[in-house]
Parts: structure tokens; sequence; C-alpha cells
């Protein structure tokens, strides 16, 4: 397992009203300049970007520090981040 850790796209999640029944690839790398979503700029990293799919349409948090421990949605970790 890498111990590589992904780039901090942003310090705070980013606000995406997804749409229901609609698949979106999350960048965890924190390489992709389509952010919060992925462009393929993991290739060649440890990182694969992580498909959610959305239930219902709505205002969702995707993390931008790319550390949460709940991916692809925010749960708060940027906040203890220095």
């Amino acid at each position: 397992m890498s111990d590589e850790q992904p780039v901090i796209a942003k310090p705070s999640p980013y606000a995406i009203e997804v749409e229901g029944g609609r698949n979106y690839l999350w960048c965890a790398c924190g390489r992709s300049d389509n952010q919060p979503f992925c462009d393929g700029s993991h290739k060649g990293t440890s990182f694969t970007p992580v498909k959610y799919t959305a239930e219902k349409t709505e205002w969702l948090w995707f993390c931008g520090c790319k550390r949460t421990g709940s991916s692809p949605l925010c749960d708060g970790t940027h906040k203890a981040l220095d």
C-alpha cells in the first residue's frame, strides 16, 4: 500500500447540486483541473477516482481536502488540517 498523500485541492468542501440517478467520479488524488471530479490526472499515481451515484437531486458537499473518512463527501476533516 502506498503512503502517497493526495494534493489538497481546496481546504473546504465543494457544494454541488447532483442529479438523481447520475454517476459522478470524485477526484481522490487532488490533481484534477475539474474539481471535485476526476479528469484522469491520477494516471501514474496510486489513486483511483471514487464513483458516487446520486440517489436523488439535491445539494451535497464533496470533499476538497481529499482526506475525508467518508469519501467522496465531506466529513469535516479539513477543519483539523494545518
